[in-house]
């Protein structure tokens, strides 16, 4: 990454601070090797693929954290652009209406001004996975049986925030030279989640047309 990317990618910027895997664990070996195939320059679609005789709970696990890390930073390089005088919806442009529900204070679902949404998102991905009982960090204490579920809803809304970010606010990625660095995070998670089948098509369209040139 170059010295000017890494001023716009600072700690400062990060929502929140960054989940990472304990040194010895099976999670942190995978963490690794799937930085390394990345780091490699290996092609995204293979690096995305379930490692033989690997677990997919495990594999899985480390991604939904990676991926809640990358895009998590991604937001707060361009947090200061997203205001509610700016985006006073959660939305993907004209076609496309993201509304909040948690079933805590948001019982149904509520349209709220897209840093209010972002704000209280980060937060819920936060409580699952630091959640043992969802994200159990034991070796040999097992996943819940709503494992999967739990990931694809994050999934869904992680990928949200790639839909506000590219129709409203990628611009500023552009001003800041994050171009590049976006759009490999942005096919990263798109290759995994459908390598994995973890996120339904229909959420997909808001950016099919980007996603067809970018990602053959």
């Amino acid at each position: 990454m170059s010295i000017a990317l890494k001023q716009v990618f600072n700690k400062d910027k990060t929502f929140r601070p960054k989940r990472k895997f304990e040194p010895g664990t099976q999670r942190f070996e995978l963490h690794k090797r799937a930085q390394a195939s990345l780091n490699s320059g290996v092609d995204l679609k293979a690096a995305v693929q379930l490692p033989s005789g690997e677990d997919q709970n495990d594999w899985v696990a480390v991604h939904v954290v990676d991926f809640f890390n990358r895009i998590n930073l991604i937001y707060g390089t361009i947090c200061e652009f997203c205001t509610e005088r700016t985006c006073p919806v959660m939305s993907g442009g004209p076609k496309y209406e993201y509304r909040w529900q948690d079933d805590l204070k948001y019982k149904k679902p509520t349209a709220l001004p897209a840093p209010q949404y972002m704000n209280l998102l980060m937060d819920w991905i936060e409580v699952q996975i630091n959640n043992e009982d969802i994200f159990p960090t034991c070796v040999g204490v097992p996943f819940p049986r709503n494992f999967l579920q739990i990931c694809k809803k994050i999934l869904c809304r992680l990928f949200r925030v790639f839909v506000h970010v590219y129709i409203h606010h990628f611009d500023r990625v552009i001003v800041m030279g994050a171009e590049a660095h976006v759009n490999t995070c942005y096919k990263h998670f798109y290759y995994f989640v459908t390598e994995m089948n973890l996120i339904d098509r229909k959420e997909l369209e808001p950016l099919k047309e980007m996603t067809s040139r970018m990602c053959h």
